[in-house]
Order: structure tokens, then C-alpha cells, then sequence
């Protein structure tokens, strides 16, 4: 399945197939220097098949986790790609999750005012989402992706084989941000989580095809995040702060996990007793321990912040959606649904 999103400047295409990372030097242009960023929880197997496709490949392994995203790191992949005596006729590859893609995207669009980057998510969760649409970013001061870039990758390869070393939470942590799209903009989607018993009924594969041309369409729309793709917003105004008041717990929960739960708070009554439906099914708590403080720290310092009020998504019935501007006071009284 291949999946064009047809921007003005920076078109590219998105390809879906099992087994597509062996293929890598067939879709890219690897017959160049290569810089293969990826993390210590991705497999060395993949970093090795995609090295062995690359004319000339240099790989640079970060620590797991969202505590990576940082300006130090960034540094240190310019380091890298200096050191290796990159050009602008060399390339970035994001073999990873969302951390990974965010912060070698972003690596790839500073160095030397932009070099050629690749993306090859490797969880639920950045195939669905974060490695479509040119958001890179880095975590700075306390606020999640508040220094980055919108950068174009030059083609996306989605092997949805990499997901079978993935555990069942991983898997279920993903599949939230196409609940999220399903649930503001394609009710026949959502319709298929409900019908679904058991996670293991779920076709992954169909699931993520739908949500890229979901995602496609938005940023075609909207490449830059002007008006239509705040929408993909949904769930995470609330979910990003309670991500962020367990970061540096023993019971922090994932990203996915937050924003499942954020969604319930910020729908009607009916929506959220189906989206805690499907919650249950993917095994992901709809309310959860946290500090409210901190979370709502978090929230005031969120990026959609305007004035007094901060812009967030709601959803009254499923396939739609409307933005609206709550207050902190509003969206703290929201929040302490959450509070188990």
C-alpha cells in the first residue's frame, strides 16, 4: 500500500509493506553516507539489515525513553555527522520510535540548514502518527517538543513485521492516537474498534493503513498546524500532563496511555462511555494516580496556550469535532476525573 501526502513543495510517499526494511535500498536512496539513528530497545537486527543496504552506514544509538529527546542529544547527532565528514548529498535515517523520528528529523533539518531524512517508525505508535506530517522536536525545560522544526521527510517505509517483537502494552499504547483519529474524523473506523472483542482480533495492519491517509489528508490541509491539524490534538492537552507528572515516578504510565485517558474527559457523555469501552479492550486504565498540581504545570505550559485560555479539541459525536478555549480552572476540573 503506498500513501501520497501531495504538499506543495515536500510531497513524498509512504509505503506499507511486511518485510519492506530488507528492501530498504530499493525505496531509498542509501548509495551515499548514512546516519542511522535509532534507540538501545529497537532490535541491533534492524540496525543491522538497514546498515548492510547502505553504500556507506554510520549508526548512532540513543537510551530508550522520552528522557532522550533533549538539546544534548541533538548536539551530539551534529557531533556525529560532523565527525563523519557528512554533506548535503547525505542523509538521516529514523529507525525507531516517535523519539527517535523527533529527534533525528530534527538533527537532519538543522545540519548544514537541511540534509535528505528518512523515517523508518518501528512501534504502533509512530507508524500511526508521529513519523507522518514533519513534526521534529525536542523536549526543553520541563515542556514536551517546545524547540523543532516542520521538516518533510523524503519517504516513509512502514514494515509492519517490526511490530511482532513488540509487547501487547506497546502494541495497545500505539493504537490509541488511531482511536483519536477514528474518533474526530472517521466514524466507520472507530466502529471497527468497537466491534472488536479482544486485542488480538484487531487487524494492526488494516488499523494503521487507515489511520496514515487519515493523517495524510490533515497534513495536506494543513501542513503547518495553522487550523485543521490541532485536531489531532485530541486527548493529549490533558494526556501530556499527566505523561509529564509521572515522567520521574516508578508508576509512569506511556504516551499513548495518557492520551486515552485525556480523551475521556474532553467529549460527551455517550463518547466517552464508547471510547472507555475500547479503552478496556486495548487493557488501558481511564483513570489513574498522579499529581494534579504538576499535571496542570504541565498543561499551563503547553505550546497551545493563547492568553488566559488554551485551545483543545472536543468531541460531541463520533467521526466530528470542535475546537474550543478552556480556561486552566476548567481543564483542571476535567482533569480531576482522572484522579483514581
Amino acid at each position: 500500500m503506498i500513501v501520497k501526502v501531495n504538499l506543495p513543495i515536500n510531497a513524498y510517499e509512504i509505503k506499507i509493506e511486511r518485510g519492506v526494511l530488507g528492501k530498504a535500498d530499493a525505496e531509498l536512496n542509501l548509495n551515499r553516507k548514512v546516519m542511522i539513528v535509532t534507540d538501545d530497545g529497537v532490535p541491533a537486527k534492524y540496525s543491522e539489515i538497514l546498515s548492510s543496504k547502505c553504500k556507506d552506514a554510520s549508526i548512532f544509538v540513543l537510551k530508550q525513553g522520552e528522557e532522550s529527546k533533549t538539546l544534548e542529544n541533538f548536539a551530539n547527532i551534529e557531533k556525529a555527522l560532523l565527525e563523519n565528514n557528512f554533506s548535503r548529498k547525505d542523509c538521516v535515517v529514523a529507525l525507531g520510535g516517535g523519539v527517535v523520528g523527533d529527534l533525528a528529523g530534527f538533527a537532519a533539518s538543522c545540519f548544514m540548514r537541511g540534509i535528505d531524512f528518512y523515517n523508518i517508525p518501528t512501534t504502533v505508535l509512530s507508524q500511526v502518527d508521529s513519523s507522518v506530517g514533519g513534526k521534529t522536536a525536542v523536549d526543553f525545560n520541563g515542556v514536551k517538543n517546545i524547540v523543532g522544526t516542520f521538516y518533510q521527510p523524503k519517504k516513509v517505509l512502514i514494515d509492519p513485521d517490526v511490530l511482532n517483537t513488540l509487547s501487547d502494552r506497546q502494541k495497545s499504547n500505539g493504537l490509541v492516537e488511531a482511536i483519536k483519529m477514528a474518533a474526530t474524523f472517521d466514524e466507520e473506523l472507530f466502529k471497527i474498534f468497537e466491534k472488536t472483542e479482544k486485542f488480538e482480533d484487531l487487524d494492526i495492519e488494516y488499523v494503521i493503513g487507515k489511520a496514515i491517509q487519515i493523517k495524510a489528508d490533515v497534513v495536506e490541509k494543513d501542513e503547518k498546524e495553522a487550523g485543521l491539524r490541532k485536531v489531532l490534538n485530541f486527548g493529549h492537552t490533558l494526556g501530556h500532563g499527566v505523561e509529564a507528572s509521572l515522567q520521574n515516578t516508578d508508576h509512569a504510565l506511556l504516551h499513548g496511555e495518557c492520551v486515552g485517558m485525556g480523551m475521556t474527559v474532553m467529549c460527551d457523555e455517550d463518547v466517552k462511555e464508547r471510547i472507555e469501552k475500547i479503552l478496556k479492550m486495548l487493557n488501558i486504565p481511564c483513570t489513574y494516580s498522579f499529581d494534579l498540581d504538576e499535571a496542570m504545570k504541565a498543561v499551563t505550559h503547553d505550546k497551545k496556550l493563547n492568553g488566559k485560555t488554551i485551545s483543545t479539541v472536543y468531541v460531541s459525536k463520533i467521526g466530528t469535532f470542535e475546537l474550543r478555549d478552556m480556561t486552566p480552572d476548567e481543564l483542571s476540573e476535567r482533569m480531576k476525573k482522572l484522579l483514581a
